[in-house]
């Protein structure tokens, strides 16, 4: 079982909590580039027990890891050497994770449509292909060790055994569109501990669950067509659930990070930025990955702003 699932899925954050509502710079920020301070239209993130911090940087080819503390460089941990398909290479990588079990990194390597895994033991030089011929945009893992993958193309979700090919279809599957036991590019994942899967449905504006399974989801979020009322998200990306059963969602379209309790699926509220497209530090401009460390302090990938931003629990 792997250690970094289980407390993935164990953060608590109180149903009343608050954020600050400046965020604090923790990578990148220093205009795009693939310098060691530097991140290129990052996507998808994932926060260790430790406070480090994996980016998957999609302009750059490559995985960044920045240690909790370390504001002014990171490393890179996977690829690096230019786009391709090598195996000493990454291609637009979308989301990464890490696997505790194997001291691993799983990335989805979009571009050259494939899941890799990369040791993190120093002087790794390349990966191993787990999946190929696949158009996979997110990544999940659950308290079994079970792999989790979106394919945007095929508009549904996948379940895998580590070193098996096939995988099990969980959720999706029937086609693009709005049913709902339909997708329309479903993006990032996540699991929670019972396996019931979390899917941004990106381009249906809305948040779907699929309890473990079920034949079709039903809407935790949006769902209510494309706009910026507070029932409504355009574009979501990043999701988390915390142990409540409390979802948050990356709302890219409307630059800001929206709360969605169990007891109320008809609207959000707003927890984090929602001040219109900028670069200050109340604001988004098109926020992607999203995770919280065990403190709940609040992580969010800032695509076009090419840098990751903190957000500290009060």
């Amino acid at each position: 079982m792997s250690k970094d699932a289980i407390t993935l899925h164990k953060i608590n954050i109180p149903a009343n909590a608050t954020w600050a509502q400046n965020g604090v710079t923790i990578a990148g920020g220093n205009s795009y580039g693939d310098a060691t301070n530097q991140l290129y239209r990052p996507y998808g993130l994932f926060v260790d027990d430790d406070q480090t911090v994996v980016i998957a940087d999609y302009g750059n080819h490559h995985i960044m890891q920045w240690k909790n503390g370390d504001t002014r460089i990171g490393q890179v941990v996977a690829g690096g050497k230019g786009a391709g398909n090598g195996l000493h290479q990454l291609s637009f990588p979308t989301d990464a994770l890490i696997d505790k079990e194997t001291d691993s990194l799983i990335i989805c390597d979009y571009g050259s449509r494939r899941v890799v895994r990369w040791s993190r033991r120093s002087g790794t030089t390349q990966g191993e292909i787990l999946l190929d011929n696949i158009y996979c945009w997110g990544l999940a893992m659950d308290e079994q060790s079970y792999l989790y993958v979106s394919d945007w193309k095929k508009h549904e979700v996948r379940r895998y055994q580590l070193g098996e090919k096939n995988g099990t279809l969980v959720t999706g599957g029937n086609g693009k569109g709005g049913g709902l036991n339909q997708f329309n590019v479903p993006t990032y994942l996540f699991v929670d501990r019972r396996q019931n899967v979390y899917v941004s449905d990106n381009e249906n504006n809305r948040v779907m669950k699929w309890n473990k399974g079920a034949k079709e989801g039903i809407v935790v979020a949006g769902g209510q067509g494309e706009g910026s009322a507070l029932a409504q998200l355009s574009n979501p990306n990043g999701i988390f659930v915390d142990t409540l059963g409390t979802l948050f969602v990356a709302d890219s379209n409307n630059d800001r990070v929206m709360r969605w309790t169990q007891g109320d699926k008809k609207q959000g509220t707003v927890i984090v930025g929602g001040n219109g497209e900028g670069k200050r530090a109340n604001q988004f401009n098109y926020p992607v990955g999203l995770s919280f460390d065990r403190h709940g302090n609040l992580y969010v990938v800032d695509h076009e702003n090419n840098r990751v931003q903190r957000f500290s629990i009060e």
